[in-house]
Formats: structure tokens, C-alpha cells, sequence
């Protein structure tokens, strides 16, 4: 299959779409509706806290409690799945998005106390989301199948991290510059918030339309585990670092460096449409031997954008850096997530375990990253300097990344000996 091929024929491409199986397309759908909702979330809140406190350590607190919330939504997760559908249990995390935005804008004042109940009431919507997210994803495809659905997937969400933010963006900028809902835009945040969370509600809806089953074993907490998973692990622990830093720092930098928000939704979108249709032909021509190629790229491009924004530290560094984020992202997860899923095909066999209980311990690797990362920036805020923080900490996590290239090589190696491949 060509890339030429593939651009001449979408007809046969819906088709090919059609031809998975029922759940796994019911889950890429309503994934495709909740697309609308991340960007908001991921983007704008951190806006909104920024707008309104003009402290970036504020907006790192936030996420550090979002971070804090995900692994005790996990837990508690893996146990309701003994007596409630794991369908019910991922619309209700979906829905808590939606009302942990309410909760947000309804403060009256950000104080320190409000941001990090918000910021845990939003980690637990999170860790639904996912810890269901992934074992759906986990059982409804395969490891030939796991290139396409992610790069469909991260196709989704491409596309709305360009949508939403340019009208978002434009939306809010428009009030405050042109006076709409008399210039309040706080008000304006609320009425985004309420159509985030119908947004919620359809996607919530959709996904009780598929056919899924809860794990079959109970016990989903272990401490003592294969090698291969202690290094995925670590793998799992380098993508936190980062992550804690790109869902605060673009946000930070856009509103402080190139202007309000209505700047933050057009960087967002310059790069994104490419990016998209990229990640579609990715996911729909390459094979599993080439995720290694895809994640070495983006995490390179990462390299690049943080050293534009740590050189140059301006309105032009950080659309650079912005850019490279665009495309870094996406590339790393179209690789990184089917890593994950085949050494839990390859972990859960041998140690005969339910696949639950590696997708619970991955996060707490996720965990440990992301804490590192946000605790990094806001003792750099605090006792050295915000711009320090903002320039240099970033470059540091971007070098301390590429040991996950050969980590990845090391793990794809040994999954392929235990499973025969």
C-alpha cells in the first residue's frame, strides 16, 4: 500500500474503517467526539488560571494536582470494574471533565487551596478516561492492527487541537476585544466550559453502543514484576517528564511571550492540518518495525523546539517551540502507546496476570516523570527565576529524553524474543 494509493481512494479508506471490528470502531468514534473536549481542557484552563493569577507556579501547582488525582482515579477504578461496566465507568470519566471545568470557573478566587481541588476533581476524570481508555484499546486490536488505530486516533485528535484552540482562541479574543458578554471573559470561559460538557454527554452516550468486556481477573495491584516491564517502566517514566512540562509551558509561554488567547489557538493550528493527514498515512502505511524510526524523529524534533525557545526566548522561539510540539507529540505517541500494548501482550502471558494491572502500574511510572518534571519547574520558579524555569528546563528534559531511544530499541528487542517473533 502507497501513499499515492491511499490519497486517491478515501472511499476504500472508509471502508478499510468499516472493516474492524464493531468495538474497536465504536471506541475510535467516541474518541473522535472527545478530540473536541481535550484541547480545551489541556489548553485553556491553563489560560484561564494564568489570566486570572499571572503566577505560572499557580499553573504548574495545577497540573501537579491533576497529576496527583490520576493514579487514585486508577485504583479506584480497578476496583469498580469487579461490579460496574467498564463502558459506564469511561462515560463517567468523560463527564467528570466536564464538571471539574464547572468547578473551576465557579471559584470565586484562585487560591492555592481551590486550583488543587479543581486540579484533583479534573486528575480523576483523567484517570477514568484512561485506565479504561487503554484496556479497551488494549483488547480491541492487535499488534498488526495498533499502527492504524493510533494514527487514526492521533489523526482525531491533530485535527481538534487545531480546530478548537483557533475557535476558542478566536472566541475569547473576540470578547475581549470587541466587547462581547461586555467584555467578561470569564464569562466567556463558562460558556466554553458548558459546551465541553455536552460534548461529554455525547461521547458518553456513544460508547455505550459497543460491546465490551471487563477484565476477568480481580486482583490488579502487584509490587514484584517481569524485567521487560520494569524497563518499560522507566520508558513509561521518561514520557512523564516531559508531559508535565507540555501541558503547562506552551500555555505559559503564548500568554506571557506572543500575546492572549487568541494567539495560542493560531500557533496551535499553523502546523497541525500537515501533522494530521502525516499521522493517517503513518498509522495506514508503516509496519511495527518502524515505530523506532517515528519515535527517534519526534523526540529529535523536540530537541529542536526546546533549544529555538531556550535561544531565541522570544514571540518567534516560542512559535518554533510551539510547532515542534505540534509535531513531537503525536509522533511520539503513534509509537510509544503500541509499545506499551505489546509488552503488555508479551508481560501478561508470561506472568499470566490481568492486563489491568500493568496498565495501573504504568501509570504510576507516568506519575513519578510528570512529579519530577513540574517539582523541577517550580523550584526553578521559585528560587531561581520564572524565566530560568522557562528557558532552560525545558532543554533539559528534551537531552535527558533521548535515553528513551535506545530504552525503546532495548524493550522492542526483548518483546520480540520472549513473544517468538
Amino acid at each position: 500500500m502507497t501513499v499515492a494509493a491511499i490519497l486517491k481512494r478515501p472511499a476504500k479508506e472508509y471502508s478499510f474503517f468499516l472493516s474492524l471490528p464493531q468495538a474497536t470502531r465504536v471506541l475510535l468514534i467516541t474518541n473522535m467526539v472527545y478530540a473536541f473536549v481535550l484541547p480545551v481542557i489541556e489548553i485553556f484552563v491553563g489560560a484561564y488560571i494564568m489570566r486570572n493569577s499571572n503566577d505560572p507556579s499557580k499553573v504548574a501547582a495545577y497540573q501537579l494536582a491533576v497529576y496527583t488525582g490520576i493514579p487514585i482515579a486508577f485504583y479506584i477504578n480497578g476496583f469498580l470494574l469487579n461490579y460496574i461496566k467498564i463502558s459506564r465507568l469511561y462515560s463517567f470519566g468523560m463527564m467528570l471533565s466536564g464538571l471539574s471545568m464547572l468547578v473551576m470557573m465557579s471559584l470565586v478566587s484562585l487560591s492555592s487551596l481551590g486550583i488543587s481541588l479543581a486540579g484533583v476533581l479534573m486528575g480523576c476524570s483523567f484517570g477514568f478516561f484512561w485506565a479504561n481508555r487503554d484496556y479497551l484499546a488494549l483488547n480491541s486490536t492487535d499488534d498488526s492492527t495498533r499502527n492504524y488505530y493510533y494514527g487514526l486516533e492521533t489523526f482525531f485528535y491533530t485535527i481538534t487541537y487545531i480546530i478548537v484552540p483557533l475557535l476558542v482562541g478566536y472566541f475569547l479574543a473576540g470578547v475581549e476585544n470587541n466587547g462581547w458578554f461586555l467584555g467578561n471573559v470569564n464569562a466567556a470561559y463558562r460558556l466554553v466550559t458548558i459546551v465541553v460538557f455536552l460534548l461529554t454527554i455525547i461521547s458518553s452516550l456513544i460508547v455505550h453502543q459497543g460491546k465490551f468486556n471487563n477484565p476477568s481477573q480481580k486482583r490488579f495491584v502487584f509490587f514484584k514484576f517481569h524485567s521487560l516491564w520494569n524497563k518499560m517502566i522507566a520508558l513509561a517514566g521518561l514520557k512523564g517528564l516531559a508531559q508535565g512540562y507540555l501541558v503547562t509551558a506552551p500555555a505559559i509561554l503564548i500568554m506571557r511571550l506572543v500575546g492572549n488567547e487568541g494567539s495560542l489557538g493560531m500557533v496551535q493550528g499553523i502546523s497541525g492540518v500537515l501533522t494530521a493527514f502525516l499521522l493517517y498515512l503513518l498509522g495506514r502505511v508503516t509496519k511495527p518495525a518502524h515505530r523506532i524510526y517515528i519515535f527517534t524523529v519526534g523526540l529529535t524534533i523536540f530537541l529542536i523546539g526546546t533549544l529555538a525557545n531556550g535561544v531565541l526566548f522570544s514571540a518567534v522561539g516560542v512559535i518554533i517551540f510551539v510547532l515542534c510540539k505540534v509535531l513531537f507529540t503525536p509522533l511520539h505517541d503513534i509509537a510509544y502507546f503500541p509499545f506499551e500494548m505489546r509488552t503488555i501482550d508479551v508481560v501478561s502471558k508470561i506472568e499470566n496476570r490481568n492486563e489491568f494491572a500493568y496498565i495501573f502500574n504504568h501509570e504510576f511510572g507516568l506519575y513519578l516523570g510528570r512529579f519530577i518534571g513540574l517539582v523541577l519547574f517550580i523550584c526553578l520558579a521559585q528560587y531561581v527565576s520564572e524565566d530560568f524555569a522557562l528557558k532552560y528546563a525545558l532543554i533539559i528534559i528534551a537531552i535527558v529524553q533521548l535515553a528513551s531511544i535506545p530504552l525503546a530499541k532495548h524493550i522492542v528487542t526483548l518483546t520480540n524474543k520472549f513473544s517468538g517473533a
